[in-house]
């Protein structure tokens, strides 16, 4: 019985380690264009291959993400990326990338198209001979329903899924400019769970982001689970943990034992549930083994690979959240004059334009705070924390000598002065516009006084640090920053003190 018990453990063992070196993607879907074609042998395919040949080579990126571009001329040019799910290891990342642009693009699915998209489980990759990059994109891949019922409540079972899949997207959403991903898990009853995954193409803006994953969790189908694929992101949720994310798996306590007896057949059957129990416990302590190792490599990873010029998706410490000073000049043209954007009471701001195509605006604060190098780091820190949609979201700082820069997320639709007072803009936003961009107002100053864990009162607020989105959504700015400041702003235009910071009961804590 001993040997019998051994060669089962070996052989579950065996069964469970398999698909760990199974790499082949999970195919999707794919979109061909059929009115792009290029000839074989042309400059257009050439280029191709060149892009090919870099997204291949750098499926390493820690941030699952990479953009290339090869040509001499907006004719023949192609722009291609890929996009490997987040929690997806180095090796699956680049065995689906490759096998996408060696065979299933080129050969199998889009042979000789100039444009083309292919969605795996594990990754997309996507190509075209126009730019698409930072631009968004929510035509549809695909979009399917498990179709199996839902035990219980199927109304409840939805709602307790919309409440989870609100919170992924916010935290996906702010999740920094390489990896706009989250995962979470939300339970239904005591064998029921609903697990969901939300991730965009970095490239995208995090209002773009936003719009993307709304447009995916309206339109996910009312059932056990469902999945969204669009060009620009991802929209999943499953009853079961269809993700490799050690942090949100928890696992189903053992089965009770049955009853023993003194009976020659009841002998037997406890042998049998012996057996039951050995592999089921050897099958436990394998998934714990299994989980343990994953946590170790993605923490291991996510030590190493820290960014030096932006922000990651972790920024509980302050180093991930500076950028290179050398860096934040290119994005900006050295602060040109024509990339200046306003001049408010703590400094400039310029739009500046990050090596992998995010758009941000940089603040060049006006003159040093009277705090030292580690208390402005530190108060950046918490303000960096303060997560809403309708505030400014600061990605990170740059402190370097006399130069001190704030990193925001770019708002494309300036401040609300310049809307409202602007005679040619003035007529154009109608009351609903008007109505949404109070009510947007209204929740970010509730956060900021009662819901945040840090209580801040503007005590400056006005229309020119009210910022607007692409989608005319409105981004309180400026809040904090009389923390960095020492209670006092720096141009002649006001010198009252601003941005009052409150402890966690309330109680004014002296600036």
């Amino acid at each position: 019985m001993a040997k019998i018990n051994m060669f089962l453990y070996f052989l579950i063992i065996f069964m469970m380690i398999i698909p760990l070196f199974s790499l082949a993607p999970t195919y999707v879907d794919h979109i061909c264009s059929n009115t792009t074609r290029f000839t074989t042998n042309s400059q257009y395919q050439t280029n191709l291959d060149t892009v090919f040949r870099y997204l291949s080579a750098n499926t390493s990126n820690p941030f699952g993400f990479h953009a290339a571009q090869a040509g001499n001329g907006t004719q023949d040019f192609v722009y291609g990326h890929f996009l490997c799910r987040g929690d997806q290891v180095p090796s699956s990342c680049h065995e689906c990338v490759t096998t996408a642009t060696t065979t299933d693009l080129p050969k199998t699915y889009c042979p000789n198209r100039k444009d083309a998209i292919i969605w795996y489980d594990e990754c997309m990759v996507r190509y075209s001979n126009e730019s698409f990059f930072g631009v968004l994109d929510t035509q549809i891949v695909t979009n399917r329903a498990n179709v199996q019922n839902v035990t219980g409540n199927v109304s409840q079972y939805m709602d307790i899924m919309g409440t989870m899949m609100n919170n992924i997207a916010i935290r996906a959403i702010n999740g920094g400019p390489y990896k706009k991903y989250a995962t979470g898990y939300a339970r239904f009853s005591s064998l029921v769970g609903v697990y969901g995954l939300q991730q965009c193409t970095p490239d995208l803006s995090a209002s773009y982001c936003d719009q993307c994953l709304l447009n995916g969790m309206e339109l996910l189908p009312v059932s056990k689970g469902g999945t969204l694929l669009f060009s620009s992101c991802y929209v999943r949720f499953e009853a079961y943990p269809f993700f490799n994310d050690a942090a949100n798996l928890t696992l189903s306590p053992p089965p009770p034992s049955l009853p023993s007896s003194t009976s020659s057949s009841n002998g037997k059957r406890n042998t049998s549930a012996k057996l039951i129990a050995d592999i089921l416990a050897a099958v436990v302590i394998l998934l714990l083994a299994i989980v343990i190792i994953l946590y170790i490599i993605i923490a291991k990873s996510k030590k190493e690979h820290v960014p030096v010029d932006g922000t990651g998706e972790n920024f509980t410490t302050i180093d991930s959240l500076q950028y290179d000073l050398e860096i934040l000049k290119s994005a900006t043209n050295n602060f040109g004059i024509e990339n200046k954007l306003g001049e408010g009471g703590f400094g400039s701001v310029y739009k500046g334009i990050l090596p992998n195509g995010e758009v941000v605006a940089v603040k060049r604060l006006s003159r040093s705070s009277g705090q030292g190098a580690n208390e402005f780091k530190n108060e950046l820190l918490l303000l960096a924390k303060l997560q809403h949609r309708n505030l400014a979201r600061l990605l990170g700082f740059c402190l370097s000598g006399e130069e001190k820069l704030l990193v925001y997320e770019f708002a494309p639709n300036k401040s609300l002065d310049n809307l409202l007072f602007d005679p040619i803009t003035q007529d154009q936003i109608n009351w609903r516009v008007r109505y949404n961009i109070i009510q947007g107002i209204a929740r970010g100053m509730l956060y900021l006084h009662q819901d945040s864990r840090l209580r801040i009162i503007h005590r400056d607020l006005k229309a020119s640090n009210i910022l607007l989105d692409a989608n005319m959504n409105p981004k309180i700015s400026d809040f904090g920053m009389a923390r960095i400041f020492g209670g006092d702003q720096t141009q002649s235009s006001t010198s009252r003190v601003v941005g009052t910071l409150l402890g966690s009961y309330g109680k004014k804590v002296s600036l």
